[in-house]
């Protein structure tokens, strides 16, 4: 094992990396890999752990993971805030978190994502640093693998003081006593995310800085910035609620013509949403008929493919753009 030197690390002497994803897609797993092949490979100290809410497929996780000198010790287990290296897998989060908190001007940003670099500087909102795109959904689906092979693969593309051989070792180590079948498309998997990755370095403009760094724990409401009254003016509720960001992929597709309104959908769906319509059948009887889904409110589960008897429901690999142009918005009569 040959001893190799990080390219950056921080005043404490860490090269700090940061995956950013949801329940389900193995973010926590790939931090666990990522730091047994630095140690393992590049002989590293290395740690690596996960922060997250209950553990729900769909929720927001981030892993952390931190890399030194040997000579280094590594008495810090706090979360990453200024990462050297964010990976995103799942793009949508950018909706509700914010995935590029803490970065540098020369900081990497590897997406999940079918867009350019150019299209995400905007939609992130950076100002500089380099972004990596991969398709890690569409490589999944076509290795019938899991996403996070594919963005183990460009992330050591993206790394390159991690050794892929020494990452190939442990995917055979980590899933060939569980999941034996599962070794090959995984290999294949992490060579397409290595060999696909789309990189692209943006400067900053001159005269601009990157934003100031702010805490992930400094309280959006406080004593010094709570509304007069200690009014809260925007609480939390059903009605705002956003559940795109759980979609990993997959998302269902209505089909109006096959529809025979038997509400099987809805009595599976744990989201309301689906949205019906009171309307007169042919023997002029009023009837509730299913005009469509709100997407919103829709967090990909797929229930309500399994439940539809008449194939009404299709399930779809989900394109930039369809949920909301295909969306029916539910009616509140009280909001």
């Amino acid at each position: 094992m040959s001893v190799v030197h990080l390219p950056k690390v921080n005043e404490l002497g860490f090269f700090e990396i940061r995956l950013e994803s949801i329940g389900g897609l193995g973010a926590n797993l790939a931090g666990k890999m990522l730091a047994e092949a630095g140690v393992e490979g590049a002989g590293l100290n290395g740690v690596s752990f996960s922060s997250y809410g209950s553990e729900k497929k769909g929720s927001p996780v981030k892993a952390h993971i931190r890399f030194c000198e040997l000579n280094t010790p590594i008495r810090d287990t706090s979360p990453v805030e200024r990462p050297h290296v964010v990976s995103i897998f799942h793009e949508a989060l950018a909706k509700t978190v914010n995935v590029v908190s803490g970065i540098y001007a020369d900081s990497i940003v590897l997406i999940n994502s079918r867009k350019s670099p150019e299209q995400l500087k905007g939609v992130m909102h950076m100002l500089g640093g380099t972004i990596a795109v991969i398709d890690a959904t569409g490589i999944a689906l076509d290795e019938k693998n899991r996403v996070n092979m594919a963005m183990i693969g460009a992330m050591f593309r993206l790394c390159p003081f991690l050794d892929p051989d020494t990452m190939k070792d442990v995917i055979r180590k980590s899933l060939g006593t569980k999941y034996p079948r599962s070794v090959a498309s995984a290999l294949n998997t992490f060579e397409r995310g290595y060999n696909e990755v789309t990189i692209q370095e943006f400067s900053l403009v001159e005269g601009m800085s990157m934003p100031q760094f702010i805490r992930a724990d400094t309280p959006v409401l406080g004593y010094e910035t709570q509304a007069m009254g200690g009014i809260i003016t925007n609480p939390g509720n059903s009605f705002l609620k956003d559940l795109s960001i759980s979609r990993s992929g997959m998302m269902p597709h209505f089909e109006v013509e096959k529809c025979i309104h038997c509400a099987q959908c809805d009595t599976v769906c744990p989201d309301f949403c689906f949205v019906w319509v009171e309307q007169l059948d042919k023997k002029g009887r009023p009837q509730m008929f299913l005009k469509g889904i709100d997407f919103q409110y829709c967090k990909g589960c797929l229930k309500c493919i399994e439940a539809c008897p008449t194939d009404a429901l299709a399930k779809v690999l989900e394109v930039e753009g369809v949920a909301d142009t295909q969306s029916v918005k539910q009616v509140f009569d009280y909001v």
